[in-house]
């Protein structure tokens, strides 16, 4: 039994116990806590609750080695009050049984709690070891306590803990300063250590990469490559993660073709990870291969499909992986009828949302949360059915969000729908008046109906009270390098040329196609010549000039250029982008917040309603 477990196949010493049931052999207390931790790591509380019982009539449960078996079990089974009942009444505690606690508290999300029982076993006297500590530094790094972490480090160093050689704590403090925001103090643990484990490798890397640092992420994963440590799946899906979020295609690329090569590279997390990349870099065609290629599916490799085809607008393909995942005896998820609600409503699917989520709202096992009742109001607005959209808001069985709210108010401005946009807008601001999209949403929305007086009044609003928006950004990536721009961003060093650029391609567009900008997408208080200036500076078209500059204007027929927006395409971009695929026989792919567009010959996938 012990070599099953110590080997990762925990089912099979359970089954051995099981045998062992019907023999002439007893149990001992080391049988005992081999299954008590067996069913832990199984998650699987039911058995591991019986083999508790049998403990009980046995006597055995008073011992110290099948007490803190179960007060693990019931720690990795999430079952924390249960842990914390078992733990209380344990006669005999020792370092392991407090490491189980204070472990289990971590793992639960109750933090504080691990930290408060870490001092209370120093108040015992008890010494702790490297796994008290790489529970203390989890927990200080839940709670972003830079203060209590750095203690710990102290401690360590002041007590001549060999954190250079005891990998498990230097990859919890490296994770620690990362999670932070400490990357210098997180890079001078990580030099430090003499055995480098995967955990230090991915804590770092993933470190720099969510502080954009990509350049100096790629050369550790390099050095991670070449060190001989083995990569698993949790790194591989990570850094493909990171990949997919910025879009970086070539990076992407790089990683499949790395993980054909490793074992790891097989586990199922990683081809769903690769398949998302993909899909979030727009290359659909790649995703649908690699997904048919995969030995084997679960719930998320359909899921990811069914939300990738969603966010290209192709609604009635995404039905139709729901429809197969079913034929292939994968039962849907909450996450998986979101996905395939969120595909319809962007594609106009008004019949088939209602009844998917009528599906949904019928089978006992689930039970809709607001994001779905949001799709189904997106999918009503949509379709200009915005009383009936309000009425489903007002009766539904689930508490109204801000996000279901702001929905609604959405489709308004689209519809030009004023008086029902005010009263939705009154509600917004009345449960979150402190949300500066909900006054510019307002304000967009009064702009339109041309209340120019309403619109200014809510803007002054939002600079009175502080507020700021969440900066719109943009990149592009130009051989192998990503290029970010903020709007009115004038710091990349071919801003002049940019600017060249796009006012060449608008000159040539007000000739041949008519284009004007869309002044309602400017600031309402400048003259008209600085709006023009103003709209020509969004971010989305300062990356679209760096490409085009980077390629040579003459020289884009009938090629792809990808753009990437952290917010959602504005509509005066949105018809630059249009008119831009017209004159110049370009592909533009962009992805904004919520979907895909293709912009191609004149016309936008998402049939211009996003």
């Amino acid at each position: 039994m012990c070599g099953f477990l110590q080997n990762g196949n925990a089912k099979a010493s359970l089954s051995l116990f099981s045998q062992m049931g019907s023999s002439s052999v007893k149990p001992n207390e080391f049988t005992f806590s081999t299954n008590v931790k067996a069913s832990g790591v199984l998650s699987c509380i039911e058995t591991g609750t019986q083999i508790q019982g049998m403990c009980v009539k046995t006597g055995f449960e008073r011992n110290p080695v099948v007490g803190n078996s179960v007060v693990d079990m019931y720690s990795k089974c999430g079952r924390i009050n249960e842990a914390e009942r078992m733990f209380s009444t344990m006669h005999v505690i020792n370092l392991i049984t407090w490491n189980a606690m204070i472990s289990g508290y971590t793992q639960a999300g109750y933090s504080e709690k691990g930290l408060l029982l870490f001092r209370k076993m120093q108040e015992h006297g008890e010494i702790p070891d490297e796994f008290t500590f790489t529970s203390t530094l989890k927990a200080c790094s839940t709670l972003g306590s830079s203060w209590g972490g750095t203690q710990i480090h102290g401690f360590l160093i002041t007590s001549g803990f060999p954190c250079s050689v005891k990998s498990t704590v230097a990859g919890a403090l490296v994770d620690f300063y990362v999670k932070c925001g400490c990357l210098l103090e997180a890079r001078r643990v990580f030099d430090q250590i003499e055995q480098k484990n995967v955990i230090c490798w991915s804590a770092l890397i993933l470190g720099y990469a969510q502080e954009e640092n990509l350049e100096e992420a790629m050369e550790l994963f390099n050095k991670l490559r070449e060190s001989g440590v083995h990569v698993d799946g949790f790194v591989l899906s990570s850094m493909t993660g990171v990949f997919a979020d910025f879009a970086l295609v070539d990076h992407g690329k790089q990683i499949h073709a790395y993980a054909i090569k490793i074992p790891s590279g097989l586990d199922i997390s990683v081809s769903n990870s690769i398949v998302d990349m993909y899909l979030k870099c727009g290359l659909i065609d790649e995703a649908k291969k690699l997904f048919s290629e995969m030995p084997a599916r679960n719930v998320v490799s359909w899921t990811t499909m069914i939300t990738g085809y969603g966010k290209h607008g192709l609604g009635k393909e995404a039905v139709g992986f729901f429809n197969k995942m079913q034929l292939d005896n994968i039962e849907p998820d909450e996450v998986t009828h979101l996905a395939v609600l969120t595909a319809c409503s962007h594609s106009g699917l008004i019949e088939e949302s209602q009844e998917y989520f009528s599906r949904l709202c019928q089978d006992p096992r689930m039970r809709p949360r607001v994001e779905h009742y949001s799709c189904m109001v997106d999918s009503l607005g949509r379709a200009g059915r915005l009383q009936e959209a309000k009425n489903l808001i007002e009766n539904m069985p689930v508490k109204p969000d801000i996000g279901i709210w702001q929905t609604l108010l959405s489709a308004c401005r689209v519809h030009g729908d004023l008086e029902m946009g005010r009263e939705v807008g009154e509600i917004l601001l009345r449960m979150d008046g402190d949300n500066p999209v909900n006054y510019v949403m307002m304000s967009n929305i009064h702009a339109d109906a041309g209340y120019w007086d309403e619109c200014e009044r809510l803007r002054k609003m939002v600079k009175t009270k502080g507020l700021k928006k969440v900066a719109g950004r943009s990149w592009v990536e130009v051989d192998k390098e990503v290029h970010f721009f903020y709007g009115g961003d004038d710091t990349h060093p071919l801003t002049d040329k940019i600017h060249e650029v796009l006012k060449e391609v608008e000159r040539r567009m007000k000739e041949e196609l008519g284009y004007v900008y869309g002044m309602k997408f400017a600031l309402c208080d400048v003259e008209e010549e600085s709006k023009e200036e103003s709209l020509r500076v969004h971010s989305e078209k300062l990356a679209i000039g760096l490409a085009l500059v980077c390629c040579g204007l003459e020289e884009q027929e009938g090629k792809v250029i990808r753009v990437f927006k952290n917010l959602r395409v504005c509509g005066d971009c949105h018809e630059f982008i249009k008119g831009l695929s017209k004159i110049l026989k370009v592909v533009f792919v962009v992805r904004d917040a919520t979907r895909f567009h293709k912009f191609e010959n004149g016309l936008c996938s998402c049939g211009d309603y996003w």
